[in-house]
């Protein structure tokens, strides 16, 4: 590149990585953080369905309630069914809790009727109506948004229909028609919980007998904004089948103590500082400035996620902490390029800038799988796997700026100072790992299906744990029982500790006030919940129990179903999109080294014992997106080195080989950060720890064992 373009280049990077650097230190510093539950607390709502209410009729109001949960923009929200009638909303950090209950406790029951005179059911216009037979419902309504009214003041609602509703609405429409101007018949009313929201005239343009013709309709009345954002609320989560009423509602405290909290920021100091020593040691200066680049990262990803209010839990902020980690693979990808350009060239400026060109395809294609599962999760998910889809494609974007923009602009800013003292990158040398390969000249698969029938054995030595063991479920899937105390004190360390003593170490406690404490456990009977009530008087120097009640699964069977069905078409997008940019047969070897390691990953847990709770669920799906990566890498390099033309099998041996140096330096840098989180963590954080890090060697080993192999027996074929 000539330097009057290099020197715009740069200038254009550094003035971009100025702006975005200078914004996220602006949000960092004026955006306080939303923390979740475990870490702050928040309000709890009990809800009551009537008596004569069937079980089916309270678990569906619990979806409801759900998608209407989401929508208030409380992440990370903790709802479950509590005996047969009532339903146990928590939500963190919420400021509002009134507005919360309002909009929770309305059954959303919409109606669309015709005015049919003057009468006694009175309309926000200022006036009474009678009217006439219901002509469309709330399954009518595919969409609501609040928008400014632009012919008037207020705002109003905009509704989108679907199915039949759009002939019943232009129905309804041209018989109002027919009425002359200000003639109470030709109106139309919405009545929401039996009471009018709104009843506008149909408009004059509108023609006697044809109607209003489309698939949408506002709903006017001189809304202010709230108003209008909370009924279209109500009417996009859908009506809940049965009345609720709101029994009681309180503050609650963190379910983790501050020694927990404290013992895994140390984890994350740690792990995060060894990895930057770490890439400092392997590649020199350009770890150094890897690591002011991953600084950068962290800064950007945790401004967007202030940003956009997402709230913040132990299991998020260690994942985040674990992103930083993964994220050093997009600078050791361009680095290891670099090496190899400058063992051929001897010029290191010229390198580096081959490097990143030469790492482009693979950093591009391994983010863009991510990218793409991330938004399907986002898009078709709901509750925390939603909200995973949205930490994920955040990570994803910032890893990419600080890899390709913020990494290459302090590059080339120190690059007057390399190029005369290579040896000072780190750049200069292969590295120990790749010099000691290509002297040994190795070829790893001249039998495929030989490590084909080793992974066939670590599968059905995995699935053996699931029969052997069975994969032990966690009180988010399977439910279990709320006891609830009194005391004159309470102290949550002290009830958590005993809870351990006494056999239950995976007991969630939360306080409320300074005398009120609840415990979560998964199914235990009677003699079990005699020995947790005797732990919490222990603890408390002498309690009373107010409550004993069974709770159902808080990630109930609709999110479930949703996770599952948005995961299995992540998959598809996947294997579609490496079908197109590689070939399908590399697409399907990703894809099944994929399921090979979910299947490891759960029976390892099974085999150990571990319960699979919510945080295991997020582990899983990190290791599904870094599985895909690191077959992502290898078989890029299979596409460039097919132009050889030697036997395919000998070209993947080559790539494997060839990126075995980032596949090593990548996997230690996050083998700190995991190292740390399981040795000084909290003990959900091991947990969280135990599955990635299974989950990285199997992710790692399935690529040689499983997706190379099935590669070349399906090229053969």
């Amino acid at each position: 590149m000539p330097r009057p373009s290099a020197r715009r280049a740069l200038l254009v990077r550094g003035l971009l990585a100025l702006g975005v650097l200078v914004a996220s230190t602006f949000t960092l510093l004026t955006v306080q953080p939303r923390l979740g539950l475990d870490l702050r607390g928040g309000t709890q709502i009990v809800l009551e369905t009537p008596s004569e209410a069937t079980s089916d009729a309270t678990d569906r109001a619990m979806e409801v309630l759900r998608r209407r949960v989401d929508e208030l923009g409380v992440a990370e929200p903790v709802l479950a069914r509590s005996g047969e009638h009532r339903i146990v909303v928590k939500l963190p950090g919420l400021q509002d809790p009134t507005e919360a209950i309002e909009v929770l406790g309305r059954t959303a029951q919409l109606q669309v009727r015709p005015v049919t005179g003057l009468g006694d059911v009175p309309t926000p216009e200022g006036d009474a109506v009678s009217l006439g037979e219901v002509v469309m419902t709330g399954e009518g309504i595919k969409d609501a948004r609040a928008t400014l009214n632009p012919q008037g003041v207020g705002y109003l609602v905009g509704v989108d229909f679907q199915g039949d509703a759009p002939r019943a609405w232009q129905k309804v429409t041209a018989e109002a028609a027919c009425s002359p101007p200000g003639d109470p018949r030709r109106r139309v009313a919405f009545v929401l919980d039996g009471e009018v929201v709104s009843a506008p005239q149909v408009d004059v343009s509108t023609a006697c007998g044809t109607g209003m013709i489309g698939g949408s309709t506002s709903i006017t009345g001189q809304f202010a904004q709230a108003e209008a954002e909370d009924l279209a609320l109500v009417i996009r989560s859908g009506a809940l089948p049965v009345p609720v009423e709101v029994v009681e509602q309180r503050t609650v405290g963190p379910t983790l103590g501050a020694e927990a909290i404290d013992a895994s920021a140390r984890a994350a100091i740690i792990g995060v500082a060894l990895t930057g020593l770490f890439l400092i040691f392997v590649y020199r200066l350009a770890g150094l400035v890897a690591v002011l680049a991953l600084g950068g990262y962290a800064a950007l990803a945790y401004a967007a996620m202030l940003a956009i209010g997402a709230t913040l839990t132990l299991p998020g902020l260690a994942g985040f902490v674990l992103a930083i980690g993964m994220a050093v693979d997009a600078n050791v990808l361009v680095f290891e390029r670099s090496r190899e350009e400058f063992a051929r060239r001897k010029r290191l400026p010229r390198s580096v800038d081959e490097g990143f060109r030469g790492a482009l395809s693979a950093v591009a294609d391994s983010n863009v799988t991510t990218l793409l599962a991330a938004g399907l999760l986002f898009w078709l998910a709901t509750g925390p796997v939603k909200g995973f889809g949205v930490t994920l494609s955040i990570g994803v974007l910032a890893s990419l700026f600080s890899a390709l923009v913020l990494s290459r602009v302090l590059l080339q800013l120190v690059m007057p100072l390399l190029a005369r003292r290579p040896s000072w990158s780190g750049l200069h040398t292969l590295g120990r790992v790749r010099t000691w390969l290509t002297a040994r000249g190795i070829t790893l698969f001249r039998r495929p299906k030989r490590w084909l029938l080793a992974a066939g054995l670590v599968l059905l030595a995995a699935v053996a744990g699931l029969f052997v063991r069975g994969l032990a479920l966690g009180v988010e899937f399977t439910g279990g029982r709320m006891l609830e105390f009194t005391a004159s004190s309470v102290d949550a360390g002290k009830v958590r500790t005993e809870l351990a003593s006494a056999g239950f170490p995976d007991a969630v406690v939360v306080t409320s006030g300074t005398d009120g404490v609840s415990v979560r456990t998964g199914p235990i009977d009677s003699a079990a919940a005699v020995r947790v009530g005797e732990a919490v008087d222990r603890a408390t120097g002498g309690a009373e129990q107010v409550s004993n009640d069974l709770i159902g699964p808080s990630l109930g069977s609709e999110l479930r179903r949703n996770a599952l069905i948005a995961l299995a078409i992540a998959v598809a997008a996947q294997l579609l999109y490496l079908a197109v940019r590689f070939d399908w047969r590399l697409g399907v070897a990703t894809v099944v080294a994929l399921v090979t390691d979910v299947v490891v990953l759960v029976g390892v847990f099974a085999w150990l014992g571990k319960t699979a709770d919510a945080v295991f669920l997020a582990a899983l799906l990190t290791v599904i997106g870094y599985s895909v990566n690191d077959s992502v890498v290898v078989f890029d390099r299979v596409r460039e080195l097919r132009r050889t033309r030697a036997p395919f099998p000998d070209v993947m041996s080559s790539a494997v080989l060839q990126t075995l140096p980032r596949t090593v330096n990548t996997g230690i840098g996050v083998l700190f950060v995991l190292a740390a989180l399981l040795v000084l963590g909290d003990g959900s954080l091991a947990d969280f720890a135990t599955a990635l890090l299974i989950g990285l060697v199997a992710g790692t080993v399935s690529t040689v064992l499983t997706a190379a192999p099935v590669a070349i027996v399906l090229e053969d074929r």
